[in-house]
């Protein structure tokens, strides 16, 4: 296929996906413009929000030959530098158009390099995606007080063993650690205050996390200010966790973390993680399919 046909697959449509899951019930859903060449942000601000899912992906400029695509990710409040999920959402839509293999997507955040694969019934279904290099510091007292203030827990609530961080993958998130999947389950916090928080500090999501394993964490991911509650799957906050594991130094050699996240919004997501102890950056895997096909 040339590049003239190939590019006339490429629709200004919105298209939607569910990310990292199977079932377009669960997972997290993605918006996805594989033409967003002729928009402005204020366009693509509206069109975020209209569509209403927590981020939507515009694919700027396109070079099929290369398979070289610019891409920028908008939740219904505003644009965001990096965002995993729609990232697997569109690498799925341009490969199930274009055909399989390497892609690399120029994102806010930096270069992104995705691979794309079939499934065992031959549809493209699964990408995985290399973060930029990741970043985890511990996190400041003040900063841990304000979060556990918004959220309505106590120090008590965090587990010693995972200390606070702020963990960077393209975009930074506050990682919390809870003593106990009971309280990771009890969700039930202040949006506006956490939302403050966030902007006060320049987190995208809050990465709350128990660890049932040391290779297989529960997630959840509080995004107040993307004016959504919580997302079913955070492939951003999974590549800033997977640099925050390096840091911590509970990866000694290269391992797949799974990272279960969604269950308790009733749309389950499986995230895998490779991490490497010699690499900053992370990968994140996952699938994704079509809502409403």
């Amino acid at each position: 296929m040339n590049a003239d046909a190939t590019a006339r697959i490429l629709t200004a449509d919105t298209l939607r996906y569910a990310a990292f899951t199977a079932d377009p019930a669960g997972g997290n859903p993605a918006g996805v413009v594989l033409d967003a060449s002729g928009f402005g942000d204020a366009e693509m601000l509206a069109l975020a929000a209209e569509v209403g899912y927590s981020e939507t992906a515009f694919v700027t400029r396109a070079d099929v030959v290369r398979r070289r695509f610019s891409v920028r990710y908008f939740s219904p409040l505003a644009e965001v530098a990096f965002c995993g999920h729609a990232t697997v959402a569109t690498a799925v839509a341009l490969a199930d158009r274009i055909g399989p293999g390497e892609l690399l997507l120029d994102t806010p955040a930096g270069e992104i390099p995705v691979t794309t694969a079939r499934d065992g019934a031959g549809a493209v279904a699964r990408a995985t995606l290399t973060s930029v290099a990741t970043v985890s510091r511990p996190a400041e007292p003040a900063e841990v007080d304000a979060a556990l203030g918004a959220l309505g827990w106590g120090r008590a609530d965090l587990d010693p063993e995972l200390p606070p961080h702020v963990s960077f993958g393209g975009v930074r998130h506050l990682v919390l650690a809870a003593r106990s999947r009971e309280r990771l389950g009890d969700l039930d916090y202040d949006f506006d205050g956490l939302a403050e928080v966030m902007r006060r500090y320049g987190w995208t999501t809050l990465q709350l996390v128990w660890r049932e394993t040391e290779r297989e964490f529960h997630v959840r991911d509080p995004f107040p200010v993307g004016g959504v509650v919580e997302d079913p799957a955070t492939g951003a906050a999974a590549a800033a966790f997977g640099g925050y594991l390096r840091t911590l130094g509970l990866v000694r050699e290269p391992a797949s973390i799974t990272l279960r996240q969604g269950e308790d919004m009733g749309r389950p997501s499986r995230l895998l993680v490779d991490v490497d102890p010699d690499d900053a950056r992370v990968r994140v895997s996952g699938q994704a399919v079509p809502i409403g096909r």
